[in-house]
């Protein structure tokens, strides 16, 4: 049997436009709310069960009258926001009122949520039309989607091929159009590995700058974000507006415009300096061919103005994974510590949310002192680092898209990877300096596999990180350049 073309299975246009646009078309009622979801939902009926993206699929006789509803209101001038009748699949680890909020889990497989997240919150006000969610790895731990309540993700371009995570379900569903824009989460890369694995982009926002909450949140989560993805800059920018701001339920957000992200994002960049910091002298195992994509970017860059250089970091790799170890042990063996010690909640947990339990079960509250006098040196040098260079730039991921059979890539290039989320290491430094970053897309290795490139600004240069973004995208625009293959075979 041939394989379906583009030729042969035309693409629905309200599906193929850039959220930004879609979003202006609903505006200006050129398609209708009824319109956009008919679109979708058909969409994701093609689509989805080639790739398992979206999941806990609400009805859609519903969902069309929700959307009839937003309908009703522009006609009585009432625009909610930016995301007005814009289909969403909120991540399976954010709550979302009257929706079960599993994490992956087995233990919460049946859990319905009695409440929004301040990101939901805001999206709903926004808007938005929450459709089902998106699939995500047990509890998040690992960048690679599968789980024992709705199964494995597959990435869009080979769907044996991993799509990342813990935004898999996200990245995933964005990429293959079944979602316009994606929310997402990132504590070790979780925005930005499914989006370099899944040819999009995907932002981790500066500390927050996206109030991560209500409580009992609040302080606990102190290294995992919430954050946009998107086919385009813009759209991450459009979707960061509706996310970020001040909430007094979260006493360390930002209190800055976030209408900030939604101004135009061109920029005079003549002159910026990147500094690349590839492998980090070495440290960092990598598989051939992600640095030769990295390198061909920062050609696009300088194609844009930028001057990159070679930049060496002046922090030992190894120092950093001890406090990255630490402070992974408090945060998630502390949310979690009851399930794993529970003998009936333990044996449907996966070994690695017990491995992080265990881990912080051998800490001394003088070891995770001493962890934060260390993530606190880091951060100084970081803010040295930004007087010497504009930007950062290294690889979003140390290995292409693997095998979804397996749990976790168990050595790169010959180096054995000792715990479940080593493989990922490049990702960890700017997780704990709370940097805004950005991962772009670079291109594809010769058996059609997608790689992206982080972008880091300086603390709360959030926009400084998009334009940059944005006119790299101008530049080079890979996610129109090669669709994946999902949408038609």
């Amino acid at each position: 049997m041939p394989t379906a073309t583009p030729a042969s299975i035309p693409l629905n246009d309200i599906v193929a436009m850039p959220a930004h646009a879609l979003s202006e078309a609903i505006r200006l009622r050129q398609v209708s709310c009824r319109e956009v979801m008919a679109a979708y939902l058909a969409h994701i009926d093609r689509v989805n069960p080639k790739l398992n993206a979206i999941v806990a699929r609400r009805d859609s006789d519903e969902l069309m009258r929700e959307a009839a509803e937003r309908d009703a209101q522009l006609d009585a001038g009432q625009w909610l926001g930016w995301l007005h009748g814009m289909p969403q699949a909120p991540k399976d680890l954010t709550a979302v009122r009257g929706m079960v909020t599993s994490m992956g889990s087995l233990v919460y497989k049946d859990l319905v949520t009695p409440h929004d997240s301040i990101m939901i919150e805001r999206m709903r006000a926004s808007g938005a039309l929450f459709i089902g969610r998106s699939n995500v790895p047990e509890f998040g731990l690992g960048s690679h989607t599968y789980n024992q309540v709705y199964g494995t993700t597959g990435n869009p371009y080979d769907p044996s091929r991993t799509a990342g995570g813990s935004s898999g379900g996200a990245a995933a569903a964005l990429a293959a159009r079944m979602l316009p824009v994606a929310d997402g989460s990132d504590f070790g890369g979780s925005l930005r590995n499914p989006a370099a694995f899944c040819n999009v982009y995907g932002m981790r926002p500066s500390a927050g700058r996206v109030p991560f909450g209500p409580a009992p949140e609040v302080f606990l989560k102190q290294l995992s974000y919430e954050g946009p993805m998107g086919r385009t800059p813009r759209d991450v920018a459009m979707l960061l507006s509706v996310m970020a701001g001040h909430d007094p339920r979260v006493p360390l957000s930002l209190s800055d415009d976030p209408a900030q992200f939604a101004q135009t994002l061109d920029a005079d960049l003549r002159g910026k300096r990147v500094g690349w910091l590839g492998d980090w002298n070495g440290y960092l195992p990598m598989e051939p061919g992600i640095l030769d994509l990295c390198e061909r970017a920062l050609g696009d860059l300088a194609a844009v103005g930028c001057e990159a250089v070679d930049y060496r970091v002046p922090f030992a790799g190894d120092r950093l994974w001890r406090i990255w170890l630490a402070h992974r042990h408090l945060m998630v063996g502390g949310q979690f510590h009851a399930l794993v010690k529970n003998p009936e909640t333990r044996k449907l947990v996966k070994p690695a949310l017990i491995w992080e339990v265990e881990g912080l079960d051998g800490m001394t509250a003088r070891q995770v002192y001493e962890a934060t006098e260390e993530r606190s040196a880091w951060y100084q040098t970081v803010l040295r680092m930004f007087d010497e260079v504009d930007y950062l730039a290294v690889p979003s991921a140390q290995v292409f898209p693997f095998d979804a059979k397996l749990d976790w890539p168990k050595q790169i290039a010959g180096r054995p990877m000792d715990t479940y989320h080593r493989w990922m290491e490049t990702v960890t430094p700017w997780t704990l300096a709370g940097c805004p970053v950005i991962s772009v897309p670079v291109g594809f290795n010769g058996a059609g596999l997608p790689m992206g490139m982080q972008l880091v600004g300086p603390p709360r240069g959030d926009l400084a990180v998009l334009r940059l973004a944005h006119a790299y995208g101008q530049a080079r625009n890979w996610v129109e350049d090669r669709p994946p293959a999902a949408l038609w075979q």
